[in-house]
């Protein structure tokens, strides 16, 4: 069945929420959707009761997808990241422009689309900004990334992924030469404020948790 624009919104913010095997508390999706916790309540209360019920709630406790929620979730994250990817590619936009165009179409496109945008990208497995892409069967591949925060001197790996919304940090990154597909060696690291000292190239970069625990690599 199809889901309503904001139920649609909210299964996905719940999949992200969740993704660390934890509940997600109703002040979490208060923060995320930038409404009142007593609205967020309402909206997972009815989820709840749906037929078949999307999610699983009990109260102080969180909410956590079903089966039934958790592949509708699955479907608009898939439609989201294939959409980046599609804009990127073929329409030439920036990895930092197509957040908001993939917000609004990933709600609208049709199943025929999908699958037509997949074949002619080549069934891609990640977006532009190295996110996973749920498969055509809804199924999200294993990721195996380790965030750069926890890496260390003398340490090198590859920047598999990064996760950021914000078309300023993005545009930042860049100028860092911090995006998908590139090595990266860690020269040193702060035991007081946890910035890491990254060489890229033969740029030298020191890198904050800010930065640092939005980039996932796959260590060398």
């Amino acid at each position: 069945m199809k889901q309503s624009t904001s139920t649609q919104d909210y299964l996905k913010h719940i999949y992200e929420l969740t993704e660390c095997g934890l509940p997600a508390s109703t002040n979490d999706m208060a923060r995320k959707l930038n409404i009142k916790p007593a609205s967020v309540t309402g909206m997972i209360q009815k989820l709840a009761t749906e037929k078949p019920a999307l999610v699983e709630y009990q109260k102080h406790q969180g909410v956590t997808l079903t089966p039934a929620g958790r592949r509708a979730a699955l479907e608009v994250i898939r439609h989201h990241r294939l959409l980046e990817t599609w804009l990127v590619q073929t329409l030439g936009y920036s990895w930092d422009e197509v957040h908001e165009e993939a917000e609004r179409l990933e709600h609208v496109i049709s199943e025929d689309f999908e699958r037509r945008i997949a074949a002619a990208l080549g069934n891609p497995a990640r977006d532009p900004h190295g996110e996973l892409i749920p498969t055509a069967d809804l199924k999200m591949p294993e990721d195996d990334s380790t965030p750069l925060s926890a890496l260390r001197p003398n340490q090198t790996a590859t920047i598999q992924r990064v996760i950021a919304q914000d078309p300023n940090l993005l545009r930042h990154l860049e100028s860092l030469g911090l995006t998908p597909g590139i090595q990266i060696e860690i020269m040193e690291y702060s035991p007081f404020d946890n910035n890491l000292t990254v060489k890229v190239g033969r740029k030298v970069n020191v890198l904050g948790l800010n930065i640092t625990t939005k980039i996932f690599v796959e260590i060398k």
